[in-house]
Order: structure tokens, then sequence, then C-alpha cells
């Protein structure tokens, strides 16, 4: 369907055999928003009055969320050694 203009996201609309999908993308993580079939979020418009500031903040607040799960992850699957050391060159 197109996109919506955001300073720190990509809005991207889509539709499929009727239903709606809205998906948030940065640099690192996307959300995407299943809406199916509602005739009332079936145009752009409708979708830029759905997708409001308060929305938008939630999104950007889960996108924090999701990076700071995946840092804690990174953590837990590669601990960095308390004792690491440069090597001695000779």
């Amino acid at each position: 369907m197109g996109y919506i203009e955001h300073p720190h996201l990509k809005i991207t609309v889509f539709q499929t055999d009727g239903r709606v999908s809205v998906q948030f993308e940065n640099q690192g993580y996307a959300l995407t928003f299943k809406l199916g079939e509602d005739e009332r979020l079936n145009s752009l418009d409708a979708i830029r009055n759905w997708a409001d500031t308060a929305f938008l903040d939630d999104v950007l607040r889960n996108m924090e969320r999701m990076h700071q799960s995946r840092l804690a992850a990174n953590t837990r699957a590669v601990p960095a050694a308390a004792d690491e050391e440069f090597e001695v060159i000779t």
C-alpha cells in the first residue's frame, strides 16, 4: 500500500488478499502488526491515523526492549572472561 514517513523508523504498509500488515523497522529490529481485514483500516490514511504518536512511542520502546533482550542473550551465550589479558609479545 505504501510507506509512512517517520524520522527513526521505516514504516511499510502491506495489503495482501484484503489483509493489512504494518511493519516497523529500525537498524536492527522489526515489528509487524497484522491487522486483518478491517474495513476501517483499509487505506494508507487510516493506517496513518491508527499509528498515532502514542502507538509509535510504544513501538520505539518495544524495540529498545528487544535490543536489551538481545544484549542480555549475547552476554549469556558468550560471557566475557573476567581475567582476560592481552597476549605478551616478546
